[in-house]
């Protein structure tokens, strides 16, 4: 499995990523060694993940993601994180 995850960091900043390992992932994202833009921006919390059975379907969907401007993020996932 692979997952499409999102973000939202202190600044309220919203990353998203892929992994085929959420829980190690973001472990590592805590501790500070997962991304250099989430190190920056701690602490975080997970907001919203997708599940896929391969790698090139959540690599796909996490460029449609990171595509969007944060309202259409918000709007079409539909982040409810307030």
């Amino acid at each position: 499995m692979y997952y499409v995850y999102i973000l939202l960091c202190s600044d309220n900043s919203l990353y998203t990523g892929i992994t085929n390992d959420i829980t190690s992932r973001m472990d590592s994202h805590s501790q500070g060694i997962g991304s250099k833009y989430v190190r920056s921006r701690l602490p975080f919390k997970l907001i919203y993940t997708e599940e896929y059975s391969d790698k090139s379907s959540a690599a796909k969907r996490e460029y449609q993601i990171k595509s969007w401007s944060r309202r259409e993020k918000i709007e079409n996932l539909r982040l409810n994180f307030c």
